[in-house]
């Protein structure tokens, strides 16, 4: 009966969040909002279809572990450290102010000082999907406005670790004054560096052995379950030997894959698995949403929202501004931080669990969410409009903004990204044609990045200095870090490519400039790599008739325009009409 059960939450769950993420997608929200209205379809407080909620709770427990492997996968120290100068201090003031202001404002209405402390806390995180998506869709990600955006909601999610480390021990702990919490929190703290160290020394020794050793059996399948076991091994290896919770250790195994040369590839085959089980996280949360008790208690919905989005706005705009950033910049990070999302509860669940927060908090949490996450799109579209009622309510103080602008950071509010290699070229295979044309690129001042599923290659074309990446270039995250958007021109270099069309597609939405040459064994698949969308094909058949014709005819004597004569004769003979030019060239 239990694995009907858990059949029914899965197919139920994944059903409603299918179609109700689709459709909050084609309105232009994000399909978090999808999810969580999934999760209220499905509950036990509306009618119809009721999915099991303590077995979607403890599936979402496998999504939040890996979100935070997820996390420590994209944790790098270069692009936080570019912008460490604001991204710290406004993540850490602005999480204490809508902390304070939670608090406050929710110790007014009723609640007591510690769930008004957790739940401001759980509001003071946003959303990184909402984030990222926000900007890529106004093409601001790779601007001064993505990587402050950015790099503060690393620090944000740093600082939710943390918290998420010190909630049980402070909470969970019969603490009896100052000097226990110092103790306890003390204690908690060297557990935490005996983990990291021991994650990292033994970690970070281990797991790129495991994974070579893995990666050169060249299954995909044996290589994303290593990927799952290490995040899950980790996670529950450090609750039960450290006593820390599951998140911390599933984010410093992040760390340590992300720092190998396995990171990227971890990504693309963690990522589906990570989208899964999050949907099933957020759909547990909108289960726990009951109408009846948001009707009771509208105040508090109201309150978190002003928090939300205007309280947080407002602080992260005064923090900016003070770092001596343009008007533009300051109102595009404070609007685009507007919102709360995964981080948010994954807090109020720890502080549910914990008895510190009440059953109305999820109710709250969960409208708060929705509302938010809805309008963060819209808020974010209307900055220059903002920017321009700000110029004429308050002149002198749009005046005051410019004149304080630091000198590095005056000029235009959104600077354009360092510009790419003038001509790059990327090559899919590192087999006898990749080296040869890795070579002739290099040879004549061309950027070149190679995507190569061998782990032993990447690593030697790196102690050459060539760029390379490991991983599937059948997944768009290769392409995009392989530098496709400002790509000239890209090759697949051998004929045994899987999933050749799908790469064509991708790198075209990507760059849709982009000139494609690929390579193919047989002739009868010209056509079909020409539907995709691919320049120019050679085919290896076509090759091999055209050298053996060019040397038997030079081998009786003829001259080089008989030679080329043939060659043509060969061409319309064999290659399809479907393929555009000269396929040989």
């Amino acid at each position: 009966m239990q694995n009907i059960d858990l059949i029914l939450t899965l197919s139920g769950g994944f059903a409603a969040a299918l179609v109700f993420g689709y459709l909050t997608q084609r309105m232009g929200l994000s399909p978090i909002v999808g999810y969580l209205i999934a999760g209220i379809v499905v509950s036990p407080h509306t009618p119809g279809f009721v999915a099991d909620l303590e077995m979607a709770e403890q599936l979402a427990e496998i999504g939040v572990i890996l979100l935070m492997f997820g996390v420590g996968l994209q944790f790098h120290f270069k692009e936080f450290l570019a912008v460490r100068r604001v991204a710290v201090p406004g993540a850490v003031v602005q999480s204490l102010a809508a902390t304070a202001l939670g608090a406050i404002v929710f110790h007014g209405l009723g609640w007591s000082w510690s769930a008004g402390i957790v739940f401001g806390l759980a509001i003071s995180v946003a959303s990184t999907v909402v984030l990222t998506r926000v900007l890529s869709d106004n093409n601001d990600l790779q601007t001064p406005i993505g990587h402050i955006a950015i790099g503060w909601l690393v620090m944000e999610d740093l600082f939710t670790v943390f918290v998420l480390v010190l909630l049980p021990v402070i909470f969970g702990s019969t603490v009896a004054g100052p000097a226990d919490l110092l103790a306890v929190t003390g204690l908690a703290a060297l557990k935490i560096a005996l983990l990291a160290a021991f994650t990292f020394a033994v970690g970070g020794w281990g797991l790129p052995r495991l994974l070579t050793r893995v990666a050169e059996t060249g299954s995909r399948e044996l290589f994303t379950l290593s990927v799952l076991a290490i995040a899950l091994s980790i996670a529950v290896g450090s609750a039960l030997l450290f006593d820390v919770s599951m998140a911390l250790g599933a984010f410093l195994a992040g760390m340590v894959v992300g720092r190998s040369d396995f990171s990227l590839r971890a990504a693309t085959e963690a990522i589906p698995m990570r989208d899964a089980f999050a949907v099933l996280f957020f759909v547990s949360v909108g289960m726990l949403f009951d109408w009846q008790g948001l009707l009771e208690s509208p105040a508090l919905v109201l309150a978190a929202l002003a928090i939300i989005l205007i309280g947080k706005p407002l602080a992260a705009f005064c923090l900016v501004v003070l770092m001596r950033y343009p008007l533009r910049v300051a109102l595009s990070v404070a609007l685009v931080l507007g919102q709360i999302g995964e981080f948010s509860f994954i807090l109020a669940t720890m502080g549910r669990d914990l008895g510190i927060l009440p059953e109305s908090a999820a109710n709250i949490l969960v409208a708060a969410a929705i509302i938010s996450i809805t309008l963060n799109p819209l808020l974010y579209r209307g900055k220059v409009g903002i920017e321009r009622w700000m110029e004429r309510r308050a002149p002198r103080m749009a005046r005051r903004i410019r004149a304080r602008t630091a000198p590095d950071v005056d000029g235009e509010p959104e600077l354009p990204p360092v510009s790419p290699d003038r001509f790059h070229a990327v090559v899919v295979g590192y087999g006898p044609v990749g080296q040869t044309l890795v070579r002739l690129f290099r040879e004549n001042g061309i950027g070149v990045t190679v995507v190569e599923l061998n782990v032993n290659t990447v690593r030697s074309l790196k102690e050459q200095g060539i760029r390379a990446i490991y991983g599937d270039a059948a997944r768009l995250e290769t392409l995009v870090e392989a530098g496709m958007e400002g790509a000239r021109v890209l090759v697949l270099s051998t004929p045994q490519i899987q999933g050749s069309r799908e790469i064509v597609r991708m790198a075209r939405e990507i760059n849709p400039e982009v000139r494609v040459i690929a390579r193919t064994e047989f002739l009868r698949e010209c056509g079909e790599l020409c539907d995709a969308g691919v320049d120019q094909v050679l085919s290896d058949e076509v090759e091999v008739s055209l050298a053996v014709t060019e040397y038997i005819l030079k081998d009786f004597g003829a001259t080089r325009e008989q030679i080329d004569r043939e060659r043509d004769r060969v061409h319309q003979a064999l290659l399809p009409t479907s393929v555009p030019g000269d396929s040989s060239t």
